[in-house]
């Protein structure tokens, strides 16, 4: 049975709809129709050199954001695709929060072009996610940045790492936390798993959302204590 076959059969048993609008049969194998994928606010220049949070106004000269300035820096690059508002959200919200895993592999294509444009060439050997708790992770079933880290490992022929980072104790959710919060919420909260899988690597750390940065910054800190050579970081948004 080909895969054509199997979508149309699927599409007849299980109509598609837009996950953001509702509107019946999006693009073929997506679920975002064309007006909701076109409004997606697609993260331009200028943006912090380091994490490349997005600033208004022209900038002629390579930027380095006040937060960035302000606190260490574990990971050497981090780039997210577009801000977190919108159809993205929407579609971040059903994968993560409602079982919506089939929208991994959509949103994993804003992660390959994210990757094309920002780390040409592939300049790292593997992919891993940023890892929940064990806890977190029986409650909801699955790993939502694995499953992005996975799809997106598989279209640009990198092995995953799974397993290599681990949390080592719960934390409570950043929605509304300020920034130093953030950071005191996750300081201590990873630790490398698998420390001969990253000693000397160049690791491409994955996540849905990044919003300060204070998760991704604590993970690339864990994985360079355990040897990791470079950490870099890409997200499908920016809250």
């Amino acid at each position: 049975m080909s895969l054509r076959w199997l979508d149309t059969a699927l599409d007849l048993l299980y109509p598609r709809a837009c996950v953001a609008c509702g509107a019946p049969d999006p693009s073929p194998r997506r679920h975002l129709c064309w007006d909701c994928a076109a409004a997606v606010p697609v993260i331009q220049p200028p943006y912090c050199s380091l994490c490349g949070d997005p600033v208004s106004g022209r900038i002629d000269h390579e930027y380095v954001c006040a937060l960035c300035s302000s606190r260490p820096v574990h990971f050497d690059l981090a780039r997210s695709a577009a801000r977190y508002d919108g159809a993205l959200a929407a579609a971040i919200q059903e994968l993560k929060y409602r079982g919506g895993l089939w929208l991994a592999d959509d949103l994993a294509d804003l992660l390959v072009a994210t990757v094309e444009t920002h780390l040409p060439g592939g300049p790292f050997d593997d992919v891993a996610a940023v890892p929940l708790h064990a806890v977190r992770r029986r409650e909801r079933g699955y790993n939502q940045a694995g499953l992005l880290a996975s799809a997106l490992a598989r279209r640009i022929g990198r092995p995953v790492l799974h397993g290599a980072l681990r949390r080592v104790r719960p934390t409570p959710t950043q929605t509304r936390l300020t920034v130093l919060q953030r950071a005191a919420n996750v300081q201590n909260a990873f630790e490398p798993a698998r420390r001969r899988w990253i000693e000397g690597r160049r690791i491409l750390l994955v996540d849905d959302v990044m919003t300060t940065g204070a998760t991704v910054n604590e993970c690339a800190r864990a994985l360079k204590s355990g040897g990791a050579a470079r950490v870099f970081v890409v997200t499908v948004a920016r809250g």
